[in-house]
């Protein structure tokens, strides 16, 4: 199978199985589809990273803004766009000098830092310095690895969870889209990546569903351990990613 034909029945039926659990992730947490699913996608369908991953996110991400649309946190939202739209520039700048395994494990690091401090009790205050740094990090991030949201999301993590899952649905949206932008000037977005992303999404959908039921059932202490653990893991996973591609 190479890297742009469409994959055979067991191989889609898989990726099927990846989109679907990180939708669930995603509804419940506002965070998680990309953590969960990119590093997966690294190991054992590299065609769905970056454009498939950051389309079906993108569009996740709307439904969750959409179903908590009233919890949206307009000031941090701007804030955190103004930094994606910078760090996405950036990032494809790095892409087309720089080895992306390089950039990768060095974000990476920082996360894993960043999640080891909040463990340890030091809590981000959302200042719009901090949050449009976290959008600076989320746009190299989402645009190199499929993986913006861990850097916002800490920033964050003390707010309540459905404004949390509002505000990141937005951004990750919004900054999905613009990612997607550059990456098709870039000619690193296709009408291929466009396809596969589409045949995924009812998958996508019905994970999303099976979110509504479970969202409410979390209290905010829980939700937060959570994203931590998210955060975590999808660092993790862009290391061996990162390693695993070397």
């Amino acid at each position: 199978m190479s890297a742009l034909s469409f994959p055979d029945f067991w191989h889609y039926a898989a990726m099927a199985v990846v989109v679907f659990g990180a939708a669930v992730a995603q509804g419940v947490g506002g965070i998680g589809f990309a953590m969960f699913a990119a590093p997966v996608a690294a190991m054992f369908f590299p065609q769905l990273a970056p454009g498939p991953l950051l389309t079906l996110g993108g569009f996740i991400s709307l439904l969750t803004a959409l179903r908590e649309r009233t919890f949206i946190d307009w000031s941090s939202v701007s804030y955190a766009l103004a930094g994606r739209a910078v760090g996405t520039l950036l990032a494809i700048y790095a892409m087309a000098r720089f080895a992306p395994q390089t950039l990768g494990v060095l974000f990476a690091g920082v996360i894993l830092v960043a999640v080891a401090l909040s463990v340890a009790g030091l809590r981000f205050t959302a200042t719009p310095g901090r949050v449009s740094g976290a959008g600076v990090a989320s746009g190299i991030m989402g645009t190199m690895t499929s993986v913006g949201a861990p850097p916002i999301a800490i920033v964050l993590q003390h707010t309540a969870p459905p404004q949390l899952r509002a505000t990141l649905g937005v951004v990750l949206f919004l900054g999905s889209i613009f990612s997607l932008a550059m990456l098709a000037l870039a000619k690193r977005y296709t009408g291929y990546h466009v396809g596969l992303a589409l045949s995924l999404a009812p998958f996508l959908l019905a994970g999303f569903a099976v979110s509504n039921r479970l969202r409410n059932r979390l209290p905010p202490h829980a939700v937060r351990s959570v994203l931590l653990a998210v955060c975590a893991l999808s660092a993790v996973g862009v290391l061996a990613k990162a390693f695993w591609g070397a």
